[in-house]
């Protein structure tokens, strides 16, 4: 690895590196999502006005992650083979082709929701490579005992950019429409690919890990899953991130059109909404930055998931605008301690060189359920929730007096339904004791590095 001076700049050509080079890469990634958030919260509005489906908005989302769950295990390998830093900027272009295509095609008056579709594929794909590639980077960027500030940076990055884009989407989509802010996606990315330019990205030292893990291609694109089946911890962590990722996904689909059906498609209700858990997100996502999580990092996952599952419980039953802005702001507020802490912990338990193959293993395990989520948020609401809680509807004597009775009412009791179950899910997960002990369980990866010649 390139030695750095105590400022964090590699010593090799003056390239930032260390902390400093993770910043500048990090402003770069939240510019992007900006962008990218904006886009997507003007696509969901213009989807659902053209065609007033939860389905339809569900579609998108199932269209983008199926490629990228098939996609993960060759973008493991990939990133371990190939330098990470290239690969990054590889995905961050690759990304910017499916939303030019919608540009030109909303530029021309042409845009149809089946696009959407299309373009969510291949988003989907590019973006298989990108966080796998970033999240190993870190493991080399930046020293051990600051990868829970690090990654409490990242998750500023998915929370951050959302403070401001539902509110100047929903303020400019009136003026620019869906063209003028997916024209400013465009640009953002090469914003990012930029900062990217001008960083120095180690790649990591070969591990005995790394030695084992060499082979074929679908071998090392196996080699994740082995590593993960083999170790309960792990494997039970992921496991409770694909039941909770579950349910969640199928209330957290069910929101946009809760509140936009509860308010007559009032873009600006839902803007301040999702503005309201984004300075929640960004809030907890500072203090994960300047205090790390708990040392066994393994109860901030089980805690975090526990507790922000009870918003989702209030946000399903909450009936008017400051109901549920307290109840996303109190759901989101520990997302960035469930998933820094998780970060964290999968980071110093293994070894940079094989954590493309092992992290893109473990996404697509926890990811697993998200193509199913939107499909049964759909069919629940459109087919069933929503007619039963109308006036006069099968389940509207039994509910409507906690949920009330019709545009919206069937969406919200799905809500927080979703939301008990996941909280008897994260208290599962405190009951099984490889989860609950993980961070004891099993050594660090530099820990076994030092052990290996004195085993030999």
């Amino acid at each position: 690895m390139t030695p750095t001076n105590g400022e964090g700049r590699a010593q090799l050509g003056g390239r930032p590196s260390g902390m400093a080079g993770f910043t500048i890469v990090w402003l770069g990634q939240i510019i992007s999502v900006l962008a990218t958030n904006m886009t997507g919260f003007a696509q969901s509005i213009w989807v659902f006005q053209e065609t007033g489906s939860v389905t339809a908005l569900g579609l998108v989302q199932v269209c983008f992650i199926v490629p990228f769950l098939l996609l993960s295990p060759i973008a493991g390998v990939m990133v371990d083979r190939y330098n990470r830093k290239a690969m990054m900027m590889i995905s961050d272009a690759v990304a910017i082709l499916p939303t030019a295509g919608l540009l030109i095609l909303s530029a021309m008056g042409r845009l149809e929701v089946w696009h959407f579709y299309v373009a969510a594929v291949f988003q989907g794909a590019g973006n298989t490579f990108q966080w796998p590639a970033y999240s190993a980077a870190i493991a080399t960027m930046v020293p051990k005992e600051q990868l829970g500030r690090a990654n409490g940076m990242m998750s500023l990055i998915e929370a951050g950019p959302g403070v401001l884009a539902p509110i100047l989407a929903g303020a400019v989509f009136p003026i620019v429409g869906l063209t003028g802010i997916l024209g400013i996606d465009v640009v953002s990315f090469f914003v990012a690919i930029l900062a990217l330019l001008i960083v120095f990205v180690p790649q990591p030292p070969r591990t005995e890990a790394g030695r084992e893990a060499q082979g074929k291609w679908w071998q090392e694109a196996a080699y994740g899953f082995r590593y993960i089946f083999k170790r309960p911890s792990l494997l039970g962590l992921q496991l409770l991130f694909f039941a909770g990722n579950l349910f969640a996904g199928i209330a957290m689909t069910a929101a946009i059109p809760m509140v936009l059906a509860r308010t007559g498609n009032n873009t600006m209700a839902l803007a301040t909404v999702e503005s309201a858990g984004a300075v929640a997100a960004v809030v907890g996502g500072v203090i994960m930055s300047a205090w790390g999580g708990f040392k066994r990092r393994s109860y901030g996952v089980i805690f975090g998931w526990m507790i922000s599952s009870l918003g989702l419980v209030a946000l399903g039953m909450g009936q008017a605008l400051p109901v549920w802005i307290a109840a996303t702001v109190f759901t989101t507020l520990w997302g960035p301690l469930i998933n820094a802490s998780n970060q964290a912990l999968w980071q110093a338990k293994v070894a940079p060189d094989v954590q493309g193959r092992v992290f893109s293993a473990r996404r697509l395990i926890a990811w697993f359920s998200n193509p199913i989520s939107p499909l049964i948020a759909g069919l629940l609401a459109d087919q069933l929730l929503e007619p039963a809680m109308q006036p006069g509807g099968s389940l509207a004597p039994v509910f409507g007096s906690l949920f009330g009775t019709g545009p919206g009412a069937g969406m919200g009791l799905l809500i927080t339904v979703c939301g008990l179950v996941t909280v008897v899910i994260a208290f599962a997960g405190y009951l099984y004791r490889p989860i609950r002990l993980a961070d004891t369980a099993l050594p660090d990866f530099d820990a076994q590095a030092a052990e290996a010649p004195a085993a030999a």
